[in-house]
């Protein structure tokens, strides 16, 4: 498996000869080195949910690559509404699952607030196992630890930021609940009013959750996980 992260919370996976986008956030992110122009191939599109840096540019990647967006019903409705051919839209809702190009793709629930439906998050279960949560934009909540009883979670992708999320604090405490191999940490550093940096979350995982292994994926760069 192939991981890009493109700033925030905007990330490429690439399986095989499947491409995914999560939350392609590129106008506006002043820590993406890349346009939404420059990417090449997308086959499906991820929103946890629809506040302008998650949302980004879906509707342009999904005319462009002709690549199907999975979201909450109610953000697929609104995309449909701005110009999403219905046939791209794939509407789910939390606890349901959608299997597609070999990709099983779990909607979780997120501690959010979203301006259609409700806010969101991810578990992805890739054709050769590799399983990933991308918990979208969250605050901490006790039922993390059912998401790691269900799954055997290889990765997480996890708020570090404060503010608006979970801060490195709590993410440490996600990752023991959910008792992830690994934890990637999004959503920091894009804008002054978010942490800086991740050596918090070293820091805390060391006593929290010491069997996690935290991956700061260079910004840009595709990495082999």
């Amino acid at each position: 498996m192939e991981i890009t992260w493109f700033g925030h919370s905007n990330f490429r996976i690439k399986s095989g000869e499947t491409t995914v986008l999560i939350d392609p956030f590129f106008v506006g992110n002043p820590s993406s080195p890349t346009t939404h122009k420059e990417i090449d191939a997308c086959d499906l599109i991820l929103v946890t949910h629809d506040h302008n840096d998650h949302i980004g540019q879906t509707l342009e990647l999904a005319a462009k690559h002709d690549a199907e967006v999975v979201a909450i019903f109610d953000i697929i409705q609104n995309l449909i509404s701005l110009g999403l051919p219905a046939h791209l839209g794939v509407g789910m809702n939390i606890g349901g699952t959608v299997n597609r190009l070999g990709f099983s793709i779990e909607m979780v629930q997120a501690m959010h607030s979203s301006a259609h439906g409700a806010a969101a998050g991810f578990i992805i279960t890739l054709p050769d196992g590799t399983c990933i949560y991308d918990s979208g934009d969250t605050g901490l909540f006790g039922d993390m630890a059912l998401f790691g009883k269900l799954h055997d979670i290889d990765i997480a992708i996890l708020p570090v930021g404060g503010r608006f999320t979970m801060d490195a604090k709590q993410a440490a405490y996600a990752c023991s609940l959910l008792k992830c191999g690994k934890v990637i940490p999004q959503h920091w550093g894009t804008w002054p009013i978010l942490a800086q940096n991740t050596s918090a979350l070293a820091e805390h995982l060391m006593l929290l959750s010491p069997e996690t292994a935290l991956v700061e994926l260079p910004i840009g760069e595709p990495t082999t996980i």
